[in-house]
């Protein structure tokens, strides 16, 4: 049954304890009054939709970020993170998407990374620390020489590499975040018999997956969070399905948006993509985008939503599959070729794929107009007048907060950032528009702003594509919504289908993926 996380049974002696923990970043309440308790030996698992504040806690355990209300026990003794240090001396390692590592060194060299290391004559003794990482790393699995380099193995052998480090370091606790996310099943496979072994040896392990089926596999007990708020806790028995997405979700449906959804049938087709397909994360991808329409993508992390994006608009080559613009070919071997053709993409990592941090806002917005913006095609020379009235054209109708538009883009907000990535497409009115993830990261006024001319360029024919994980972003934007499952579409929403709670249990479907009748 569902219960509040602040005890464990008499056998089962917290190692770390987070009590009572708030977090704020400016207004936005990431976490309050959140606990959890995790045992030696334990696997214990945590859900929640995104946004739901496990990130944040997460952090908080590594001395990334400090609590505003709360307290951390070690071993029943009240402690502070002040930094990561503290928490790798304490016995806490953390393993997440992103994976910790050093493709110009070795093996070895990665798995010691940040780890004291004997010396020899002033050098650092290779050999002594090979013969001690030597059978951690057999009892991980590692196949690959400790001198062999990094570069070129695969997700799952740099999995190991990190599990390898934090026993190295005598790790008591590991925090997974979404281990299997970028794993094949038979990788997956391999990846849970280590943990149950960890767990055998009484390391614990904190797993982090938005999938249901690993956590009911793996855990003993799992909390559920939700809206910054730890909602209780799951043993035993009670960890179902069922029982799981209800405490994700919660009781209560969102509503749908006030803007009114249009009618998709009958429009002219735009885009249509066919059997798309690049192992392993998309898979035989069908679909067809009409003029004027708002589709969403919805799907957990790693479902492929973002690799779809990257093959439509030529970031990526497909295996197979075909694709046509407006009844003609499409295949960019380039992203070049896909904004000739009339495509744009606002991708989801604004700051490191989507801007120059340090070049102006109106560098930014005219980025992909260069060549309306010369004085003539002879003498490619920047027209400055041009550029400064259309650039301050944008910044008047997407009401950009900026001092002017030679500061730098770098020193707006998350929010006015975003609207100049989406700002630098309206001045080329792309056929096609992919936004992955537009509000992430953006507080609320700027997201309703943000929705608001989502909105207003569908009206104006654009055919738009919103990659989303947010469940309640796709109910208040979109005409239809896709479900993306492990590379496959696995259900569309349409009209009053298109719920909060209908994209969440899409999310976590399990099994073969509908007829390709029911995805399009």
């Amino acid at each position: 049954m569902l219960s509040p996380d602040r005890t464990v049974s008499a056998a089962m002696t917290p190692f770390v304890a987070a009590e009572s923990i708030a977090k704020a970043y400016g207004g936005v309440q990431a976490l309050t009054d959140v606990s959890l308790m995790i045992a030696p030996g334990e696997v214990h698992g945590l859900v929640g939709a995104n946004g739901a504040g496990k990130s944040t806690l997460i952090k908080i355990l590594a001395g990334l970020v400090q609590p505003d209300a709360g307290r951390i026990l070690v071993d029943g003794a009240p402690t502070s993170l002040p930094t990561p240090h503290h928490a790798t001396d304490l016995g806490m390692s953390f393993i997440h998407q992103e994976l910790a590592f050093i493709p110009g060194m070795t093996v070895l060299q990665n798995i010691l990374l940040g780890v004291p290391k004997k010396t020899r004559f002033g050098m650092v003794d290779w050999q002594a620390a090979a013969r001690e990482v030597a059978p951690i790393a057999e009892r991980v699995g590692i196949k690959a020489p400790l001198s062999a380099s990094v570069k070129g193995l695969s997700t799952a052998e740099n999995w190991l590499i990190n599990i390898c480090r934090a026993l190295v370091r005598n790790a008591r606790l590991i925090v997974m975040d979404e281990p299997t996310a970028s794993l094949s099943a038979a990788e997956a496979e391999k990846l849970f018999a280590i943990v149950e072994d960890l767990s055998a040896s009484g390391v614990a392990v904190l797993y982090v997956s938005h999938r249901l089926d690993e956590i009911m596999r793996l855990c003993s007990r799992v909390s559920v969070f939700r809206d910054g708020r730890s909602v209780g806790c799951l043993e035993g028995a009670a960890i179902t399905r069922p029982a799981l997405i209800e405490a994700i979700v919660g009781s209560a449906v969102a509503p749908l948006a006030a803007t009114q959804r249009h009618p998709v049938a009958g429009r002219k087709i735009t885009l249509t993509v066919d059997a798309l397909t690049r192992a392993p994360k998309v898979n035989g991808v069908s679909f067809e985008l009409r003029q004027g329409e708002v589709l969403g993508i919805g799907g957990l992390v790693g479902a492929g939503r973002t690799e779809l994006a990257r093959l439509i608009y030529g970031a990526d080559r497909a295996d197979s599959g075909v694709m046509t613009l407006d009844g003609a070919s499409f295949s960019p071997s380039n992203p070049t070729e896909a904004v000739k053709a009339g495509l744009g993409l606002v991708p989801e990592e604004r700051r490191s794929e989507g801007l120059l941090l340090t070049k102006s806002v109106a560098f930014n917005l005219q980025i992909a107009n260069l060549a309306n913006i010369v004085r003539s095609p002879v003498l490619p020379l920047i027209d400055r007048r041009k550029r400064e009235a259309l650039s301050l054209e944008i910044v008047r109708d997407l009401a950009v907060k900026t001092p002017s538009i030679d500061t730098p883009v770098g020193r707006l907000s998350g929010g006015n950032q975003q609207k100049v990535v989406i700002g630098r497409w309206l001045l080329r009115a792309p056929k096609v528009l992919i936004l992955d993830e537009p509000t992430r990261g953006v507080d609320i006024g700027a997201r309703g702003e943000i929705h608001r001319l989502v909105r207003e360029l569908a009206a104006r024919g654009m055919a738009v594509i919103v990659i989303s994980s947010e469940p309640d972003e796709l109910p208040d934007l979109c005409d239809r919504v896709l479900i993306m499952v492990e590379g496959r579409i696995v259900r569309a929403l349409e009209g009053a289908d298109i719920t909060r709670n209908a994209i969440v249990e899409a999310s976590y479907f399990v099994g073969e993926p509908p007829s390709r009748e029911n995805t399009i």
